[in-house]
């Protein structure tokens, strides 16, 4: 264990306290925009008005969602119309505004929002409400942020905070730039990583752990799994930052997925102390695994790796393995039958665990079916996995994108030098099949995924930030046979699907909320299922169906609903397969 780099930061709410609680200053307006819960804002504002200073403090974090949940109320109120122009700027792109509205108009009731760019306004949302009385209101709501350089070089326009001071007689006394104390601890923690003394080569580390203790609670929001967090927004930029600085280190591009840095872990947990710490440093692997039994088909949470292991030693057939590179094992079964071969897997990323169940309940079936011929690895990434089970001890309700790659730091998929370790069981279990269709159950974030110290929308994942139902991907092979098959494929999947209760309607409005926050869709729309087919790449199988539902963060009836979808996509996919494959 290598100590790096730690400290303490007092918060800005306290600051700002301590700057403008003193008696030049009573009769004067202080507005501030600050990265902190309401509480913590409420609290700093009815200190300086003990001192005779009036405050305002607003959250430079979503401020027009804040500006709808603190200041206006338009469930009790005879608002019958709202109208937001929202601001564009040259430097982002040209939705990033509105996706930062998300998921207002979800919390509005029946009353009708409309959304509309605003090409002369580069940080502030203009806001018309109508009442069915006729009157009509408009207000202002401040964006703050800064166009800045990250640590790779990329220009970035993030959220930031402001100061703005106005004297007793209503005068501007100072309108500028505040650095905040989550930005500097932030900043903080990056540099040191970036100026410590690595090793020439890849990995840097086994774990990089950044254990940072945040005063702020999460506001859960009145829409599904929505919730508003800091601390699982600063887990998420650490991460990615981390990875595309130490991809650059090692002569890739920020967005490449084969980098092998190590595991990055930032575990960023609340702390009832008014102080923001943060402490960094290197470990070895932590190879600890989970126990506990569920009943799988109604398990309303990720299972333990030990039901795993038990789950899959139900189906009959070969076992066959691969090795991560901490020692964990990555365990398969080949069902041996005369029908048309398939691969099934899941766990490829770690905290997508809705299609770990699905693999096992769905080979479970099939494993009782005359002739079924599979291959089944329902955890490709153990080490990724339990990374996951580690976090949400801690945090059960955060994305932890940190368990999505492997103990390398990479994504399996695309490991194409090197030790392919956990990769290796798709080589067998293609070998030992001869399959022609890989299934490969996924998932993504329920709920809104944010980057909002590096310019708010996740870089490379653009199209994942808010949900849009459950989605399918195809990735097939250049041949016109291939071409044809997915077209025939995906239609007659999706027939089969739509009969699933609630799935119609899932999908129907996740999809509406997206196109309202996201602007228009770039995927099709087959059989109401969200779908984006392409050619995949040579090497890969000829055709790959992956699976993409909403199942990062969920649990209870949502979680058993989300691998009920998963356990029937499987099956459906084997049907039809079997079905088009014997027409060829």
């Amino acid at each position: 264990m290598t100590h790096i780099f730690s400290t303490t930061i007092t918060p800005t709410t306290h600051q700002l306290v301590e700057q403008f609680g003193k008696p030049e200053y009573q009769g004067q307006l202080i507005e501030a925009w600050v990265f902190a819960d309401k509480e913590h804002r409420q609290q700093a504002e009815a200190a300086l008005l003990d001192f005779g200073v009036k405050a305002k403090l607003r959250s430079a974090y979503k401020p027009l969602l804040h500006f709808f949940l603190e200041d206006i109320d338009v469930l009790s109120s005879q608002i019958t119309q709202i109208e937001v122009h929202y601001p564009t700027h040259k430097a982002a792109s040209e939705k990033r505004f509105l996706l930062e509205s998300y998921p207002l108009s979800t919390l509005v009731g029946k009353t009708n929002i409309h959304f509309i760019a605003n090409l002369e306004s580069a940080d502030c949302y203009e806001v018309i409400l109508r009442s069915a009385t006729g009157v009509q209101t408009q207000h202002k709501v401040f964006a703050p942020n800064h166009l800045h350089l990250d640590l790779i070089g990329q220009t970035h326009l993030s959220p930031t905070g402001w100061l703005k001071t106005t004297d007793s007689e209503g005068k501007l006394v100072f309108n500028k730039h505040l650095v905040t104390d989550y930005e500097s601890l932030f900043l903080a923690g990056m540099e040191a990583i970036a100026q410590y003394t690595w090793t020439d080569s890849e990995p840097y580390f086994e774990e990089l752990n950044i254990q940072v203790c945040l005063p702020w609670k999460a506001q859960t929001l009145e829409y599904k799994q929505e919730v508003i967090s800091l601390s699982e927004a600063l887990h998420e930029d650490f991460y990615f930052s981390l990875q595309e600085w130490f991809k650059i280190k090692a002569g890739y591009l920020p967005n490449d997925r084969e980098g092998q840095p190590g595991q990055i872990v930032p575990e960023i947990n609340y702390t009832d102390e008014n102080i923001l710490s943060i402490k960094v440093e290197t470990r070895p692997y932590k190879i600890q695994g989970s126990t506990g039994q569920q009943d799988l088909e109604i398990a309303d949470s990720p299972i333990s790796m030990e039901q795993i292991e038990t789950e899959l030693a139900k189906i009959t057939g070969d076992t066959f393995t691969a090795n991560t590179v901490t020692g964990r094992k990555v365990s398969a079964r080949y069902h041996k039958g005369t029908e048309f071969p398939v691969m099934i897997s899941g766990g490829q990323h770690a905290n997508e665990t809705t299609g770990v169940v699905g693999t096992l309940r769905a080979a479970q079936v099939l494993n009782q079916q005359k002739d079924s011929h599979f291959t089944i690895s329902p955890l490709e990434n153990p080490d990724g996995y339990a990374l996951h089970q580690r976090l949400i001890k801690d945090n059960p309700h955060h994305m932890h994108h940190a368990a999505r790659y492997t103990a390398l730091g990479d994504d399996l998929e695309y490991r194409i030098k090197g030790e392919f370790y956990e990769k290796e069981i798709r080589h067998k279990a293609r070998e030992i099949s001869q399959a022609q269709l890989h299934i490969n159950l996924h998932g993504y974030p329920s709920h809104e995924w944010t980057r909002p110290l590096s310019g708010y929308v996740p870089r490379g994942f653009d199209m994942w930030t808010i949900p849009k139902g459950f989605f399918l991907i195809l990735r097939h092979c250049a041949d016109e046979k291939w071409t044809t098959y997915a077209e025939e494929f995906v239609h007659l999947v999706t027939l089969k699907l739509i009969k699933i209760p609630g799935v119609l309607a899932f999908n129907n409005e996740q999809v509406e909320l997206y196109r309202k926050h996201a602007g228009e869709t770039n995927f099709r729309i087959i059989n109401s299922f969200p779908c984006l087919i392409s050619q995949g790449k040579p090497e890969d199988i000829p055709m790959q169906l992956i699976t993409e539902y909403p199942d990062e963060t969920i649990y209870g009836d949502h979680f058993i609903t989300g691998h009920d979808v998963q356990t029937a996509t499987v099956l459906a996919a084997y049907e039809v397969h079997q079905l088009l494959s014997s027409n060829q």
